[in-house]
């Protein structure tokens, strides 16, 4: 019973933080459009590999210099995470179109539904483990994931025994997520 009562705390938080990511991203389709569509895969995994590159040099050496937060990066690696399953399942554009905003918006919700899942069969099988890690540690997994994504990509995505490009990326996503409530926590507390 405990561990129900956990997995549905753990739900909510992760819910919650999500729909941080899911205002920022909406809000940037209104002032950007749906620019992000040109990105190549490559290019989404590099976007992501800075992002975490930056948290890990910050941690380990100084205070920053340039105005994004912790929470701000983790939030755009959500969300380049979908943009980047989006632009693996459906390719990018050569150029710049105008899209349907309500439809890429139904697109990203539905790509975080399978992360939920996701996370929800994780969670059952790990116990909330993530819980007891340090946010440093998280973010090392991120950029663990980065690199294997990156390294799937110069495979041409073909793998041996490895889940694939898909599971990297739905993991990052998921990890963000976790960094967000850890976050979070440290503000309440």
């Amino acid at each position: 019973m405990q561990q129900d009562a956990h997995q549905q705390t753990s739900l909510g938080e992760f819910q919650q933080a999500f729909q941080k990511c899911a205002d920022v991203f909406e809000k940037k389709l209104v002032d950007y459009g749906a620019a992000w569509r040109v990105l190549r895969k490559s290019s989404v995994t590099d976007q992501i590999f800075i992002k975490i590159k930056r948290l890990r040099t910050l941690e380990d050496h100084s205070a920053a210099k340039i105005q994004e937060s912790p929470e701000e990066t983790c939030i755009a690696v959500v969300n380049y995470g979908i943009m980047g399953i989006f632009q693996h399942r459906y390719g990018h554009q050569d150029e710049y179109k105008t899209e349907d905003i309500s439809e890429l918006i139904s697109s990203y919700y539905a790509i975080f539904s399978e992360a939920k899942e996701l996370m929800i069969k994780k969670n059952h099988d790990y116990g909330d483990a993530w819980r007891d890690m340090r946010f440093s540690g998280i973010i090392d997994l991120i950029f663990q994931k980065i690199l294997r994504t990156k390294q799937i990509e110069n495979n041409q995505e073909i793998v041996l025994v490895s889940e694939g490009w898909e599971s990297n990326y739905f993991d990052m996503i998921i990890y963000a997520l976790f960094c967000l409530i850890k976050l979070g926590d440290y503000e309440t507390s």
